[in-house]
Formats: structure tokens, sequence, C-alpha cells
């Protein structure tokens, strides 16, 4: 038998499983998100799938033990890859319009989506296994070495599938020509087990799909893309509507994490919350003289505050540097508007923990819709956070939710009172609320008389937002780095609000 060929469809075969389930969670989290429920999904049927592959390819080797039918099966999976990435967009936006109508949550629809895309492609690369050990054992004295053999191949096929997946092909091939280039090596492996001229031209055929232009799919109705890139972490794309207005959608556009305006500095939106909430905590009725902000997107934020307090230091955390890049060329955040903002691409709590820099504010805005990082949400870090703060300083968390659901604000609340003295709300959208703690007072008689002082574009922000503050929201239990179960909280918000009718 040509072992060297056969050694070489294991390692693809392996390469191609892995890489492929990376690939797939990609897919997928657009819509459903990048929690550890989805990659719960994602591993079990990826897992499942591969079981019964590896019991059907045992009972089809026994059949028909030849290389030429291992072959054939190499390009039916080539031809799945190769065609999955084109079927998932369309699918995956009919099945979650179809999913909200019966209040299906993330957890539910992630796991049709891992089964109706990835189980049938994972079955037919499960069988490739125990094919290779039927072709390969010529003798039961040899059976544990030669089996042994394969699947240290397979495994090291793994992890190269894994590391090139996420650190190189993803990041800049994108997700679609991942799964073409895992289709590309599937048929070229079994284009060479076949040994047949007339299946030459499998892989290129699958190769000039590679050609087509990425995000023709992604429509927009209002504006035109003006950037897109499928970044290390997520799909970003800024839209710039006919009155130079852009806004910054990552993932399909399911949330706008940035905003930016060329003739207005205001949002009215929650951003502008965060330039007047603080004033409520400090006595002297003064802007904090420093700012922490975390999860800076493109820095909407951090340009208001270089705009109308520019004395202030902002420091902005946001984990995906391309970001970071935009933020200046297409955000107008840069050192001639905003001289005393500094950027810096990293990961906020460990950014957080590794810094021995104090503020007097701190603002927690890094979520992926619709999911608060667990690691951002409980008593760990809100000590963490206390530790980093000037004396009277204070945390801002914006808390997105469905509307008339209470429930990741009563959970966020009850951690945040458990760490600091005074909790209060300010529910300034219908789907989001600004929680604000501080071990110092906190009072909209402070900020009320602080109102001539400030700029007057800021003067009706700052009224507005001091009538509206009130107490923390009582309830919710206190969530821990060890027990901190946010993803199911905010599916089941979510199912509860489909269920009654509200969005």
């Amino acid at each position: 038998m040509p072992l060297r060929r056969i050694y070489a469809l294991t390692f693809v075969a392996g390469s191609a499983s892995l890489g492929g389930e990376i690939a797939a969670a990609r897919l997928m989290a657009p819509w459903f998100g990048d929690s550890t429920l989805i990659w719960a999904n994602t591993i079990g049927v990826v897992l499942v799938a591969l079981s019964v592959g590896y019991w059907l390819g045992g009972r089809l080797a026994d059949r028909d033990p030849s290389l030429r039918r291992l072959g054939q099966i190499l390009l039916v999976a080539a031809a799945m890859f190769a065609v999955l990435p084109f079927f998932a967009g369309p699918f995956l936006h009919v099945s979650v319009d179809a999913l909200d109508t019966v209040s299906a949550g993330a957890f539910v629809g992630s796991l049709l989506a891992v089964l109706v895309l990835l189980a049938v492609p994972m079955i037919v690369l499960g069988t490739v296994s125990p094919y290779t050990v039927k072709l390969t054992v010529s003798s039961v004295e040899e059976a544990g070495s030669v089996v042994g053999r394969l699947y240290a191949i397979s495994t090291l096929g793994s992890l190269a599938g894994t590391f090139l997946s996420s650190l190189l092909l993803i990041p800049f091939l994108g997700t679609r020509r991942t799964f073409l280039l895992y289709a590309i090596a599937l048929a070229i492996v079994g284009v060479a087990a076949l040994r047949s001229r007339r299946w030459a031209l499998a892989p290129v055929a699958i190769a000039l799909l590679m050609a087509l232009p990425v995000g023709t799919v992604k429509a927009v109705e209002n504006g035109k893309v003006i950037w897109e890139k499928e970044t290390l972490y997520q799909y970003a794309r800024v839209i710039e509507e006919p009155d130079g207005d852009r806004r910054l959608e990552l993932n399909e556009g399911q949330a706008v994490h940035s905003v930016y305006s060329p003739h207005r500095m205001l949002t009215g939106n929650y951003w502008d919350e965060f330039l007047t909430l603080p004033i409520a905590a400090r006595p002297d009725g003064t802007p904090p003289r420093s700012v922490l902000i975390l999860g800076n997107a493109a820095g909407t934020t951090a340009r208001q505050y270089g705009h109308y307090f520019p004395q202030t230091r902002v420091d902005g955390v946001e984990l995906d540097g391309a970001l970071n890049e935009i933020a200046g060329t297409l955000f107008d955040l840069n050192r001639e508007n905003a001289p005393n903002v500094h950027l810096h691409t990293a990961d906020a709590r460990p950014f957080l923990r590794a810094s021995d820099r104090r503020w007097d504010a701190i603002f927690v805005d890094a979520y992926r819709q619709p999911y608060v990082p667990f690691y951002l949400a409980t008593r760990e870090f809100f000590e963490l956070a206390q530790e980093r703060l000037n004396p009277g300083g204070v945390v801002l968390v914006n808390i997105g939710h469905p509307e008339s659901s209470d429930a990741l604000e009563e959970v966020l609340t009850a951690t945040m009172r458990d760490v600091f003295t005074t909790v209060v709300r300010d529910p300034s959208q219908a789907v989001n609320t600004v929680a604000m703690a501080s071990d110092a007072p906190i009072s909209a008689e402070t900020l009320r008389r602080a109102i001539p002082d400030l700029p007057a574009e800021l003067r009706p922000v700052a009224a507005a937002t001091a009538g509206r503050i009130e107490p923390g929201l009582s309830g919710g239990r206190v969530y821990t780095d060890d027990v901190a179960p946010v993803e199911w909280l905010i599916d089941a918000s979510i199912v509860e609000v489909a269920a009654s009718g509200e969005r």
C-alpha cells in the first residue's frame, strides 16, 4: 500500500476536521454569539458526527477496503466544505428569523445550525480513520504500532488545523476562504488516492471559488459599505450614509458599536451619558480628570471627551486592533482632535490587572452582541476595578438588554453592590441602561449644580441625565468568576421577551 499517500490524507483529514470546526463556529458567531454555549454545541455536534463517521467508516472499510473508495470519500468531503460557506449565510439568516418567531434562544438556534451545517461533512471525515487503519494494517502483530502511528498523524493534523485556522487563515483570508483551502487540500489528497486524471480538475474547480469577491451577500439597508474586514475576532464593517454619518457594525449589523457624524458631536444615544453621569459623584462638579474605556470600539466616547473635555486623559482599550486602526482614519479620533486620548489593543480585564495606573472613571462597554463577557460581570472584576480607581472614582457599565427585561441589570447591580457602597441606574434607552457604582455619594443634585459650568451642548444632556438617576434595581444574584451563567441568563431573557411578543 502507498503509505505516504495514506499518511498525507490522514493528516489533511485531521486538519480539516478541527480547522472546519473553528471556522464553523466563526460562521455562526455573527448570528448566535461566541459564548461557551455556542462552543459547547459546536464541539458536541462535531464529536457526535465524528463518532458516527467512525462507525460508518468501519462498516464501509470492511465491505470495500480500497484506496479508490477512500479517495471518493475525500472528494465528497471536499465538495461539502466548498459549498458550506456559501450556503451558511442565507441559511443562518432565514433560520434566525424563523427561530425568533418560535422564541428560541441562541442555545437552541446554534445547536440546530451546527447540526445542519456541520454534521454531515464531519460524518464523512470521520469515515477516513477506520478506512486508513483497514488499508494499513496487514497483520495483527503490527496493529498496535500502525494504529498508534495513524492516530498520531491525525492528531498532529488536527493541531495544525487548529492553529492555522485561528492564527493565520481566518484573520488573513477570512472564513469562506478558510473552508475553501481545506476543501482544496481534501480534493488534492482525494485525487492522489484515486490516481485518475478525470478527477484532476476537482481541486482547480474549487480553487476558482477563491476568486469570488467576499462580502457580496452582505446587504446594507441604509448607506454604503466603505470599509469591511473579517478580523481575528469578528466581521466588521463601516457604513456611510448619504449625509456623511458613519456607523461601525459588528457581525452582520446586529449591533452598532460606534458612530460618527461630521455635523454633530452628540449621538442622542447612551454614549452621551458617559459624558455627564460621572459628574454626579464628584462634589466639585467637574468632569473626571482621567477615564478608562473598556471596549472602546472605534472611539465614540473617547472622541467626545477629546472634544468637550480635552484636559481629561482617556485610555481606550479595545480587544480588536483593527477597530483601533479605523478609529483614526474613519471616525476622526486622532491626535489633532483628541490629543489626550491613548489607544490600547488588549483584552479588558488582563489590561486592567496589568496596569498600575488609577482613573477617576472606568467605563465598561465591552460585549459581543448579545452577550456580556462573563469575566466582566463578576465580583472579582469589580473588585479589580475598585482597586484601579482614584478615591471617589466611579465605574459605569453599559447594560444592553431586550426591552422590558431587567434580569441582566439586576444581576450586575447586585454584583456591583457587593463591592461598592452606592449603585445607581440611568435608564437612558429602551434597550440600554447605564449602571454606575462608587464608594462616594452619588447625587442627581450634584450633577444639576454643575450644569451651568458645562459646555452649552452638554447642558440639556446633563439635565435629562439628572432627571433619570435613580437607585439601582434590587434582586439578582452575585456573580463570581466561579459561577457566572451570563449566557443562560441572556438567552432566557431573549426567550421570555420574544414569548411575550415584545422586542
